[in-house]
């Protein structure tokens, strides 16, 4: 499930109220009764077949399960209580609800449904409705994702047949925004089953589009639903174009390239440099049949990045992890392999204001004294970088430190032989799952340089399903993953770093954090009050993080890269915050006559 982590906000001081919107310490953009977002063209005709590409199979038409590999597109069918701005930081204004109130103790936030809403199946959209989905998210069926997501929320309360009301736990500065963007279906969709046997049921939705067919594995084709109830709201002008969205299964970004020239698709965004440069080129390009371009946007980047999994008994130490990562050279790979368009990640909120700077401030030494003994000294003596081989530094002497450090681990080459061992006679081996074959040249460097170590290590590309199941379940050494991150983080960092999501199998507590400092901070970010408090939490937290040497940072670029067929009217202006080109694509382009 892809969830808009993007959606935050950077000028905070209180809790603001309003009826049409909600959000965190501003006033929302948009004023009561406006018109349509910004970032749209209100009068973009509708109609035309749009036709996006997905990588390996598909499995299931619940996107909610953690069983299953869910088709892409299913976030089409379901409509959420408030919609996202994707101008401002966590702001939404009235979807299925038509507005919302927070208490005055800001331990509960209230609902009030629009009466027009219905599902797919013509069946008004209920408070009991929203409560059995909330119910059906939270339960232990589900992806669990949601149970960290909104732990904070002790029950879902319905006052009458369309307000409901969420009652909190505690104080929690974003929670009445984050609920906001809850989707919500009908009891009817399981019938009395459960929900688990809903995998290849359609959905009774509350969205805008309807699955119209699908060929289970290979596409997945969607319609208008031409009884949506929302479609003239202002959250929904010049919004979702297209009368047709289809997608069709490639089994690798190779296939699809080739798919995209020969006209089998119409969009696609690159995150290959290589591609971008050396194959988005010929005679479709020259023409104009095919165009290329770069997206601007103002995302926080947070972190890729080539993660260790501290599960494996051998990456629990922190000298092994540090020669690792000395092993890796991004000047060179920049410049040969990726045609210098990168930056190297230097923070887990790398690109913003969140990035912690070289030292820790006095407001930062306050949340980080009462765990000094356990953490690392340098967290409060000496500013983090990630390694490089700019000059005076260079590969070699980089793996000059990482052979000491593996010494001072108890990792030795014996005599005649040529790997590592340690006492106990064990040999450091380690395998890098990969699910894309472009990553193939940019480890097999890396592995080169670790061998020269004396450390045994392959990597393994695996196919789609494969590799969603063994990274739900941990079962890896090391992967490349991503912490994508908001300009204000708040309880999504409970799934990335804190102990309790680290044995909950489909969390993205890939590393396997069980840290109670790093605990102590996520509960800091989470509970803070104000702007101030929440940039010195997760400066402290970012330190901790790029300390303690968990991962081996990759890069970011400030832009997304797209090539499509030339066929698509573009609004004016581009919104602030996307995930990536389709998401601005699907929701705000249209087709050309």
């Amino acid at each position: 499930m892809r969830v808009l982590l993007f959606l935050s906000c950077l000028m905070l001081q209180q809790i603001v109220l309003a009826d049409h919107a909600i959000t965190w310490g501003t006033t929302p953009k948009y004023s009561a009764g406006f018109s349509h977002f910004d970032y749209v063209n209100p009068n973009a005709p509708v109609g035309g077949t749009l036709v996006l590409a997905a990588t390996g199979s598909f499995d299931s038409l619940n996107p909610y399960l953690l069983k299953g590999i869910a088709a892409e597109g299913l976030g089409l069918l379901f409509d959420t209580l408030m919609a996202s701005s994707m101008d401002e930081h966590l702001t939404s204004y009235g979807l299925l609800a038509e507005d919302a109130t927070l208490s005055e103790d800001k331990l509960s936030i209230t609902f009030r449904l629009n009466k027009k809403a219905i599902f797919s199946n013509g069946k008004p959209v209920t408070a009991a409705d929203v409560k059995f989905s909330f119910e059906t998210l939270m339960s232990d069926i589900a992806n669990p994702h949601y149970k960290v997501y909104w732990a904070d929320i002790k029950n879902c309360q319905v006052i009458d047949e369309k307000t409901v009301r969420f009652n909190f736990k505690r104080e929690n500065r974003e929670l009445h925004v984050i609920i906001g963007q809850m989707p919500v279906f009908s009891k009817d969709w399981l019938e009395g089953e459960d929900f688990i046997k809903t995998t290849l049921k359609k959905p009774v939705a509350s969205g805008r589009y309807l699955i119209e067919s699908y060929d289970l594995g290979k596409n997945i084709t969607f319609k208008r639903n031409p009884d949506y109830w929302g479609k003239d709201l202002n959250v929904n002008k010049g919004m979702y174009n297209f009368e047709h969205i289809k997608y069709k299964y490639y089994q690798d970004m190779t296939v699809q390239l080739e798919a995209l020239k020969a006209g089998d698709f119409d969009f696609m965004d690159i995150s290959s440099s290589k591609q971008w440069v050396t194959e988005m080129k010929g005679a479709k390009f020259e023409s104009g049949e095919l165009q290329k371009t770069m997206l601007k946007h103002q995302n926080n980047a947070g972190m890729q990045a080539f993660v260790f999994n501290l599960r494996k008994p051998f990456f629990q130490d922190i000298k092994v992890r540090k020669a690792v990562n000395l092993a890796y050279d991004f000047e060179w790979a920049n410049d040969n392999l990726f045609y210098k368009q990168y930056t190297r990640c230097h923070s887990y909120f790398s690109n913003s204001e969140l990035a912690a700077p070289p030292l820790p401030t006095k407001e930062e030494l306050i949340l980080l004294e009462p765990f000094r003994s356990q953490l690392p000294e340098n967290v409060f003596s000496k500013e983090w970088n990630p390694v490089n081989t700019n000059p005076p530094n260079s590969l070699r002497n980089n793996l000059l430190q990482a052979k000491q450090l593996l010494e001072e681990a108890g990792w030795k080459v014996p005599e005649g032989q040529q790997f590592l061992k340690n006492k106990q006679g064990e040999e450091l081996r380690f395998t890098i799952l990969l699910v894309e074959k472009a990553f193939e040249r940019i480890v097999a460097p890396f592995v080169k340089n670790l061998m020269k170590l004396g450390i045994q290590v392959e990597y393994r590309i695996v196919d789609p399903a494969l590799y969603k199941q063994r990274v739900e379940t941990f079962n890896y050494d090391m992967i490349v993953a991503s912490f994508p991150q908001s300009q204000m983080p708040g309880n999504e960092q409970l799934g990335f770093w804190h102990s309790s999501s680290a044995k909950q199998n489909g969390s993205r507590n890939y590393i396997g954090l069980e840290n109670p400092a790093i605990d102590n901070l996520v509960d800091k970010v989470i509970q803070a009050s104000n702007h101030s408090d929440m940039k010195t939490a997760i400066h402290a937290l970012d330190r901790v993080l790029l300390h303690g040497e968990y991962i081996v940072p990759n890069w970011f670029i400030d832009a997304h890269r797209v090539v499509y067929r030339n066929k698509f009217g573009q609004p004016e202006k581009l919104p602030l915050y996307y995930p990536n080109g389709e998401s601005v694509l699907l929701a705000t382009w249209w087709m050309k006559n």
